[in-house]
């Protein structure tokens, strides 16, 4: 049983180092715009390299996907050291703002068809914003009260050292507020970047507490008599 607990421990710390690369390597490959909302710049990185944008927003849904599984990851580290009650809450709010995220790349695929068969590129992209902009928002601010929730969570546990709690809680705090900001350096390299730095930190603790015992289990806060 503390092999089996070991080796999903191991998974865990992976999948929490490789969400964050593949999210962030998608996020860098993205064709650079400078303004989100601008339709022409957007038609332009469309049109001058329609294989990129498609394997770009594939690779953004695979990622955002990938860091829904991380912080279930996460979540069963910190309930493991006994933080049952931050991260219970931030969960189900990271994941529904994963998955509104995961929807953004699907939707640009719309103009990618319009540039693939001689349409009408920026309408295809305009027409979409009234969807895109709700959808974007809405998402952004479920993940960022998840993120806060989790921040708390890391905060509360102790699990990571002093030092890194802090670097940890501010590239969550980076990854929540760049989604909210259209400038492309924003979304695409500060959000890649954040990541990274939120996350690895986590996925080395996890890893070395694998390595060092079996992972301690959380104790009820009341017992019966």
């Amino acid at each position: 049983m503390a092999q089996i607990e070991k080796t999903n421990a191991r998974y865990g710390a992976v999948i929490v180092a490789v969400a964050p690369a593949v999210m962030g390597a998608a996020l860098i490959y993205h064709p650079g715009i400078r303004m989100l909302l601008d339709e022409e710049a957007v038609a332009v990185a469309i049109t001058s390299d329609t294989t990129r944008w498609a394997v770009a927003h594939v690779l953004v849904g695979v990622g955002s996907g990938l860091l829904l599984i991380a912080f279930l990851a996460i979540r069963r580290f910190l309930l493991d050291a006994g933080e049952d009650r931050f991260s219970a809450w931030g969960l189900p709010f990271v994941a529904m703002g994963s998955v509104l995220f995961a929807i953004l790349p699907g939707m640009e695929f719309a103009p990618l068809a319009a540039a693939e068969t001689g349409g009408d590129v920026p309408g295809a992209q305009a027409t979409l914003r009234e969807w895109f902009i709700p959808t974007l928002g809405t998402g952004s601010v479920l993940f960022a009260i998840g993120i806060y929730l989790f921040a708390r969570g890391i905060v509360s546990s102790g699990v990571l050292r002093r030092g890194w709690t802090g670097l940890v809680v501010g590239g969550l705090a980076l990854v929540a507020v760049a989604r909210f900001i259209p400038l492309g350096v924003v979304q695409f390299y500060v959000q890649a970047v954040a990541g990274i730095v939120a996350l690895w930190p986590i996925a080395y603790m996890m890893w070395r507490q694998s390595e060092a015992s079996p992972r301690r289990v959380a104790q009820p806060l009341h017992t019966g008599t």
